[in-house]
């Protein structure tokens, strides 16, 4: 049955008709077929089921392209024993590697309810996740995908290879991600999607790299984090003369279904390369602020034509969050408050799209036919007139996250006047509770 959402001000992120004041979108299946005026669509649809959402906003949903699952029962959390940490060294040490030992299925189970959860009421749709859980490798990225599935979220999945635990645990981590992938091409959907995850320079040898490539990590794609803190690039320099993208371009890791997140203490040599080899860059503003580990240079690649997108990298689900701190950061960062206008919402807006459509058979993230229906409802009123031509201010300055109050993701309705419809929220909420109330406890 065709459904209709309409009676909204829609702003669609196609350059045809970027916004209508009483727009109307028309759902076949998991399928945009039409979009247009209310009135037009709800004579052309007659039969159609009518979803009225009384004046609000409709638009895409957005897409995060760096999330980490895993890291969600941190929160609130107070390790035993646990050291201050001055760097991002020692963050890693005492906080992210401690966490990840000590995580098992349950605990991925519902770090991945509350995550996935967490972002669908903010309107996220799809989310490329980097996972670790070197306490549990093997079913791990299997069991965050049934989580996924039950809620009818689209995510892309890889686990992250690292040497730090041993060679044993680097080979778990590539069987993971190899069985993984080989369950993922198996059904054949734009919902469930694959990587191979990579943690970082520092903690893999050549061996592993090669290993990685061998296994077919070239193919689908690496997912790794690159030059974030200056002890990657020193780690490169020092044992292969070559700073960290030179390495990894070297060993067959860069390439168009690669991201490399953060990109920070890169050269423009680096950026180059990152160009040449049509790797994608994701940027993280509120994490690497929470690390103090430096400011990527985001105008300098973008103005090269890097496909460069944004990501939360764990801090935060909500990627109109990330979007204000990226204009504002890079403003604060080069003391020029008329930058950085434009950047950020091509980043979130245009180009995560275009990065997970390297991946998949349809368009998402945009409002035209033929378009996968992932749409989301915002519940704002603006206070000053809204037209095509400052769409993105009165989202940077007037909407959050939480202002969400539909989400529809592959045509179908997941969340409701801000109720998750197939599941039971408050059950998994206070289930997730006792979990990490748990864990914290041997951690």
């Amino acid at each position: 049955m065709i459904k209709l959402i309409g009676n909204g001000r829609l702003i669609t992120r196609n350059e045809d008709k970027p916004f209508l004041e009483d727009g109307c979108v028309a759902i076949n299946g998991e399928i945009i077929i039409d979009y247009g005026e209310t009135k037009v669509l709800k004579e052309k649809y007659k039969e159609a089921e009518f979803y009225d959402v009384d004046e609000k906003i409709i638009m895409p949903g957005f897409i995060n392209t760096h999330q980490h699952i895993y890291s969600a029962l941190a929160r609130g959390m107070s390790l035993k024993n646990s050291k201050p940490s001055y760097n991002f060294q020692q963050i890693l040490e005492n906080l992210w590697w401690r966490l990840d030992r000590s995580l098992g299925l349950n605990e991925i189970k519902y770090s991945a309810y509350t995550t996935y959860i967490d972002g669908i009421k903010n309107g996220v749709t799809t989310v490329v996740d980097h996972h670790a859980s070197f306490g549990k490798i093997k079913g791990s990225l299997f069991t965050i995908a049934d989580v996924a599935k039950k809620l009818g979220i689209r995510t892309s999945l890889c686990y992250e290879v690292s040497d730090r635990d041993g060679n044993e645990k680097a080979q778990q981590a590539i069987r993971e991600n190899v069985e993984f992938s080989a369950h993922v091409k198996k059904q054949n959907s734009d919902m469930l999607l694959s990587m191979f995850g990579l943690h970082a320079s520092f903690t893999l040898s050549d061996k592993t790299l090669e290993k990685c490539v061998a296994q077919g990590g070239d193919k689908i794609g690496f997912h790794v984090h690159v030059a974030e803190g200056k002890g990657d690039v020193k780690d490169s320099l020092d044992k292969y003369k070559i700073p960290v993208v030179k390495r990894l371009d070297k060993l067959g890791i860069l390439g168009e279904k690669t991201i490399a997140v953060h990109c920070i203490h890169i050269d423009e040599e680096e950026m180059d390369i990152l160009k040449k080899s049509d790797t994608m860059v994701v940027h993280n503003p509120e994490s690497n602020m929470g690390n103090a580990v430096g400011c990527a240079d985001i105008l300098k690649l973008y103005d090269k034509g890097i496909l460069l997108g944004l990501g939360t990298d764990g801090y935060t689900t909500d990627m109109i969050e990330s979007l204000k701190v990226t204009n504002i950061l890079h403003k604060h960062q080069q003391g020029d408050p008329s930058i950085a206008w434009g950047e950020p919402p091509a980043m979130l807006f245009k180009n995560n799209r275009r990065i997970v459509e390297r991946f998949i058979n349809g368009k998402v993230g945009i409002i035209e036919k033929d378009a996968l229906a992932d749409i989301i409802v915002i519940d704002y009123d603006p206070l000053t007139p809204l037209d095509g031509n400052n769409i993105d201010s009165h989202i940077h300055f007037g909407m959050m996250g939480k202002n969400v109050v539909s989400t529809m993701i592959n045509g179908k309705i997941i969340m409701k006047n801000r109720k998750i419809l197939n599941i039971d929220e408050k059950e998994i909420y206070a289930k997730s509770r006792e979990v990490a109330k748990a864990f914290w406890a041997r951690a």
